[in-house]
C-alpha cells in the first residue's frame, strides 16, 4: 500500500485543519490515496473534546502581544500548545473495521505512539507510555514529562484525521500558558532539551515518515512539495 507525504513547511492550524477535512472526504469517497502531513504550525493552542476554558492559563492580552490563536477542534483530548520547532503529523488514511471503532481507535493510537518511540530510540531516548494517559512520556530528574501529544478525530468512514505533535526544538515557555492536556503533576520536555542540542528537524521528519511506514505497513511516497496536492 501506498502512502503519500506532504510536507509544506509552517501552515497555520486553521487551514491544516480545513486541509485534513478535505483530505479525509476526498479518502472516504477513494478519491485520494492515503496520505501523510508533516508540518508544523505558528503558535497556536487548541482544544479538544476534553478541554476545559480554566486550563487556559495565559490572559488574553499577553496572547494578543505573542500572537497566539486559541481554537476549539474535533480532535479528542485537551488542551495543547503548537508553535515552531515541534514536528506535527496528520495521518489521513483507512483504518481497518475490526474490533469496532473505539477499539479501532486505541489500537491506532497505540501504533502511533510506537511511531514516536522508535524516532526517539533513534536518538537514544528511551520515551515511554503511561497507562491510562495518551501520549509519549520520558522520566527526567524532575519526573516523568511529555514529549508527545496525540489527539485524534475517526470519521464515520473510518478516516483518520489529526494526529501528533512531537516537541523537538520547541520553545517550552508557551507551555507555561496552559495545563497541557489538563495534567497538573507532570511536565513537558523536548528532544533538544533532553539531548542538550538542537535537533535537525529535517532529518527527523525522514525519521517519523520511515518509522510510520514500517508501522503501518506503508511504502512512503514523498509528494513534490510544489505540487496542487501539497497546497493546504
Amino acid at each position: 500500500m501506498r502512502c503519500e507525504v506532504c510536507l509544506p513547511g509552517c501552515v497555520p492550524y486553521r487551514a491544516a485543519w480545513d486541509w485534513q477535512n478535505r483530505l479525509a472526504e476526498a479518502r472516504g469517497r477513494d478519491e485520494i490515496l492515503d496520505r501523510l502531513l508533516v508540518l508544523y504550525h505558528p503558535h497556536t493552542y487548541t482544544l479538544g473534546s476534553s478541554g476545559q476554558d480554566e486550563h487556559l492559563l495565559m490572559p488574553l492580552e499577553e496572547r494578543a502581544r505573542r500572537g497566539i490563536e486559541v481554537l476549539r477542534v474535533d480532535r479528542g483530548g485537551g488542551i495543547t500548545y503548537h508553535g515552531p520547532g515541534q514536528l506535527v503529523v496528520y495521518p489521513i488514511i483507512r483504518l481497518a473495521r475490526a474490533g469496532g471503532l473505539r477499539a479501532d481507535a486505541l489500537a491506532y493510537v497505540r501504533r502511533l505512539e510506537n511511531v514516536v518511540l522508535c524516532l526517539l530510540a533513534d536518538y537514544g531516548v528511551a520515551g515511554k507510555t503511561i497507562p491510562g494517559l495518551t501520549g509519549v512520556w520520558v522520566d527526567t530528574p524532575a519526573g516523568e514529562q511529555k514529549i508527545c501529544a496525540i489527539g485524534v478525530k475517526i470519521t464515520t468512514r473510518a478516516i483518520t484525521k489529526h494526529g501528533f505533535a512531537l516537541n523537538l526544538n520547541t520553545d517550552l515557555s508557551y507551555f507555561e500558558g496552559i495545563i497541557p492536556c489538563g495534567i497538573c503533576d507532570k511536565g513537558v520536555t523536548s528532544l533538544a532539551r533532553l539531548r542538550g542540542e538542537p535537533v535537525d528537524e529535517n532529518e527527523a521528519a525522514r525519521r517519523v515518515i520511515h518509522h510510520f511506514g514500517a508501522a503501518f505497513g506503508f511504502e512512503m511516497v514523498v509528494l513534490d512539495g510544489t505540487t496542487a496536492a501539497c497546497a493546504p
